[in-house]
């Protein structure tokens, strides 16, 4: 699955960040979108906060308008050279998710967005339970991510949008109950709500 878009969508950052603001229109803007995972999180300035594939640092930008300590992880040195020039006031470390270089209860935050569905499920799994490992005791993890839709009606651009940018792992995450696989490794889902006709969903828990 997937076309010559994903690769280019990769490949060129205005192409990435056009198809982020359209698609986070579907909740009220990109804005909106970057805030959703973190909505009643009481997170302090001086809490210690990774953002988990992070990408190019769109949402590492809003992380540091919230906490003075924030990680970048990725393990692909083009986002995290462009993340250091996008939002200089984080820290970054080149890793994979599933092998993180940090100590155990480390972080008081893990936000993850529109990540976990380029994982096979072994990876997912393993990914979560380092999520686990690096939080501290009482620390919240919080993703969103993609769902399958509850409104029939946006089925079709969900499947479009599948079927251009993403590959088979897209397609698993829908099938995969994520909230009950966080219980299993041990977090508590504190909250669970979905937007955009149920097409996305965020999650929070806690260890």
């Amino acid at each position: 699955m997937a076309t010559i878009l994903r690769e280019w969508s990769y490949r060129y950052q205005w192409l990435y960040d056009s198809i982020s603001r359209l698609a986070a229109l579907s909740v009220g803007g990109e804005g909106r979108f970057r805030q959703l995972a973190l909505e009643e999180i009481p997170l302090q300035p001086e809490a210690q906060v990774l953002d988990l594939c992070c990408g190019s640092g769109q949402a590492t930008q809003m992380l540091v308008q919230r906490a003075h300590h924030v990680t970048g992880l990725d393990a692909s040195p083009l986002s995290l050279k462009r993340a250091r020039a996008n939002v200089p006031e984080a820290a970054y470390v080149e890793a994979w998710a599933e092998e993180m270089p940090f100590e155990a209860d480390r972080f008081d935050l893990v936000h993850t967005s529109a990540a976990l569905h380029e994982m096979e499920s072994n990876q997912l799994r393993q990914i979560l339970q380092e999520v686990y490992r690096v939080l501290k005791p009482g620390g919240w993890f919080v993703l969103v991510d993609f769902h399958p839709p509850t409104n029939a009606l946006f089925w079709p651009g969900v499947a479009l949008f599948l079927w251009l940018f993403e590959t088979e792992t897209a397609w698993a995450l829908l099938q995969t109950d994520l909230a009950g696989l966080l219980t299993e490794i041990g977090f508590q889902v504190d909250r669970s709500k979905l937007y955009a006709g149920g097409s996305l969903q965020v999650l929070q828990a806690r260890k």
